[in-house]
């Protein structure tokens, strides 16, 4: 048997260095926690001068706060990212439209298209300038043991690490999710989402676009130099169509399902990149929290695409989560303990509740036509009050009153060192 002294310790193990749970390391080892990241694979080197990536996110203002806190945001506002200060929503005719400005709320902008791999590549960075961080990589958890007062994980390599919490970060197949006995309600809509870079006729003007057809909702979303990151939900059958017909046979039915009348954008769709779909489902877990165990972002939660929300919504957790062991330390209060790690749970489920069943039934209202009339309403009752879309748009950037601090604009110093 190992003794405890053979074993390295940490405040909190880490599994999973995706963009959610390497910004939680940041911000808990910037925080002051001492911190073990496991990862199966270090990122590749993000090339600036390449082509975009399939897999972008739209970052939300609360999101860009939280990756400046975790000294990821300077490096991929030098290397590449597109912002946006208009979103259009249509329903299947571009006559039923939401339509959102930045400057009408004061916003600088509404959001920031970046690809996956920049933000992974760059909180990657960010952990290995740090002190508190110890990355084990290429390295995974095989085996958990829990003890009164410390998680022990056994890893592939023969390490054996222990902390006082645990946090799992790895997916939407989370295995630390499985070993932990956590359950999830989870939907299959027997939907893809496909994606590629396209470019139109007329460049993108840095409009976030949008329409529901009857398949699903269609996506432009800005990038650099007028191209366009396409998200199409598509039932499964569609969309394998899709992946295989030549490049110009996708375009014409893109074009057709995106058209408008004249004047309208996105126009003709001209060339487009690699093609590559995913599987849409929505996951929520019935609890984020074990015996100094929680879960994170995609472990814990997966929305459908529709609002963009995923990745946002997994940052808010990792900001939560710091707020909320830095408010125990600081009071004196062991961060690990049941009380703190419930605060956390009940803090966060809610929050990703409201989301996953919110995009659940829009997707509801928006795919049966049948529905039309009732669809057209809500969208005009939205449209014509700056009340809803107030609050949409405190939502939708990550500002909202609910929001971890972070996200509205708060330092980890002020977290650390709040005035009294």
């Amino acid at each position: 048997m190992k003794q405890r002294e053979a074993i390295d310790s940490y405040d909190i193990a880490v599994v999973g260095a995706g963009m959610v749970g390497a910004a939680a390391a940041c911000l808990l080892a910037r925080a002051g926690f001492s911190v073990a990241i496991l990862e199966r694979e270090e990122p590749q080197p993000f090339d600036g001068s390449g082509d975009v990536g399939l897999r972008v996110s739209a970052l939300s203002p609360g999101s860009i706060d939280i990756l400046a806190e975790a000294g990821a945001w300077r490096q991929i506002e030098r290397l590449r990212h597109a912002p946006y200060g208009r979103m259009r929503v249509e329903d299947r005719d571009e006559h039923t439209v939401m339509e959102f400005d930045a400057a009408e709320f004061g916003l600088e902008q509404l959001g920031v298209i970046v690809e996956n791999e920049l933000v992974q590549w760059t909180l990657w960075q960010s952990l290995l300038a740090m002190g508190g961080a110890r990355l084990h990589c290429p390295d995974q958890l095989i085996g958990l043991e829990c003890e009164p007062d410390r998680q022990l994980l056994s890893l592939a390599s023969g390490k054996q690490l222990a902390c006082r919490l645990l946090v799992a970060a790895d997916g939407i197949n989370s295995g630390v999710r499985s070993l932990l006995g956590i359950e999830q309600d989870f939907w299959e809509y027997g939907q893809q989402g496909l994606v590629s870079v396209v470019q139109t006729a007329t460049p993108n003007p840095g409009l976030a676009w949008q329409r529901f057809l009857e398949g699903g909702p269609l996506a432009f979303l800005p990038l650099e130099h007028g191209a366009s990151s396409i998200v199409w939900s598509l039932p499964e059958a569609r969309a394998s169509r899709l992946l295989e017909l030549d490049d110009d046979a996708f375009l014409a039915e893109l074009g057709q399902a995106a058209s408008g009348g004249e004047g309208h954008w996105p126009d003709q769709p001209v060339s487009c990149g690699p093609r590559a779909a995913f599987p849409l489902t929505m996951r929520l877990s019935k609890t984020y929290r074990a015996k100094r165990a929680v879960l994170i972002g995609d472990a814990a939660h997966a929305v459908h695409p529709l609002a963009g929300q995923g990745v946002n919504l997994g940052l808010l957790d990792a900001a939560g989560l710091a707020e909320v062991l830095i408010a125990a330390r600081r009071e004196g209060v062991p961060f690990a303990s049941e009380k703190v790690l419930e605060k956390y749970a009940r803090w966060r489920r809610s929050e990703a509740e409201v989301m996953a069943r919110g995009m659940h039934s829009i997707r509801g209202i928006f795919i049966p036509e049948e529905l039309g009339p009732l669809r057209r309403f809500g969208m005009g009752l939205i449209s014509s009050s700056w009340t809803a879309k107030e609050a949409f748009i405190r939502r939708a950037t990550g500002r909202h009153r609910n929001a971890p601090a972070l996200a509205r604009g708060a330092s980890l110093t002020e977290l650390l060192h709040p005035s009294v």
